[in-house]
């Protein structure tokens, strides 16, 4: 399966008028034109396109169209996302979705960490999205303890804290993320997780859900909620050996062969896939695609 690499305009509204810095090396959305059916891929906070690329790469080897795009105020610098909020990231991801639903169906939803938060987001208020792979996803609120303390830093003038991003076990990689954590930003995420994790029982899609044992960043509880809430049926798969990041983790190749599966079976694809596997003995995902970078 081939494409072609090109240096596009902008896909999504929410790629417009954040940027004040350039987009940094390795960080630009990504697409893909596979197939009717499509996943429509999102990245974590302080996160870029980088960490969920692998993944995005393997849905495309398996026919799917697919979108990955640069949430607003990431993938350049720290002070671009200072202002950004929840509605701003999970406005990007309706806008993201509502354009690959207007040429693909059936379409899912797939995110790392508040990828994962958006995905659900997403599922939530669109019950006809086909099912949702989430990795990790921020959906348990964090203690209140934890609130207080960044409101607190917030009033004292501090604007940022110190970065959550990289949490992976497997040595010499890295993520692409920021070093700081904006913390208005990060107190509008809870928010908005606060206010999700009350809709959840709204999820009736399939669900695969990848959670690390060891996980620096979001506590196992997330998926707990997120598996005694959904009403649809939810395939849980424990990683022992990645860390936060699992898709550039020791675990990778295990949630990218699952994800795929899962996602062929959902749509009907699951006899094109020994073909597929056959034609990929090398165990190669697609290297090519379109990286979008928004304008000035």
């Amino acid at each position: 399966m081939t494409g072609t690499s090109v240096m596009n305009g902008p896909r999504c509204a929410a790629s417009i008028s954040w940027v004040t810095a350039p987009i940094m090396a390795g960080a630009q959305a990504w697409s893909f034109s596979g197939g009717s059916a499509a996943v429509l891929v999102l990245h974590g906070f302080t996160g870029t396109p980088q960490s969920m690329r692998p993944l995005a790469q393997a849905y495309a080897g398996a026919g799917f169209t697919v979108e990955l795009p640069l949430l607003p105020g990431h993938g350049s610098a720290l002070e671009d996302m200072l202002p950004t909020r929840f509605d701003d990231w999970a406005g990007a991801a309706e806008f993201a979705y509502m354009e690959l639903a207007s040429r693909c169906s059936p379409v899912l939803v797939s995110g790392l960490s508040m990828g994962g938060t958006l995905a659900c987001k997403l599922v939530v208020d669109h019950p006809e999205i086909a099912a949702a792979i989430v990795i990790n996803p921020l959906l348990d609120p964090p203690e209140q303890a934890l609130v207080d303390l960044l409101a607190g830093l917030l009033e004292s003038g501090e604007q940022v804290a110190p970065g959550v991003g990289s949490d992976i076990s497997r040595p010499g990689v890295q993520e692409l993320a920021y070093d700081g954590t904006p913390i208005a930003a990060a107190l509008s995420l809870f928010e908005g997780v606060g206010e999700l994790a009350t809709q959840l029982s709204r999820i009736c899609c399939p669900v695969l859900l990848f959670s690390s044992r060891q996980d620096h960043v979001v506590p196992p509880s997330s998926g707990d909620l997120l598996e005694r809430a959904a009403r649809g049926p939810l395939q849980r798969v424990w990683l022992e050996r990645s860390f936060h990041v699992a898709t550039l983790d020791l675990d990778r190749e295990t949630v990218e062969k699952t994800s795929v599966r899962f996602a062929l079976e959902v749509t009907g694809g699951l006899s094109s896939l020994q073909t597929l596997e056959t034609g990929r003995r090398g165990g190669q995902c697609p290297q090519s695609g379109r990286e979008t970078q928004p304008e000035r």
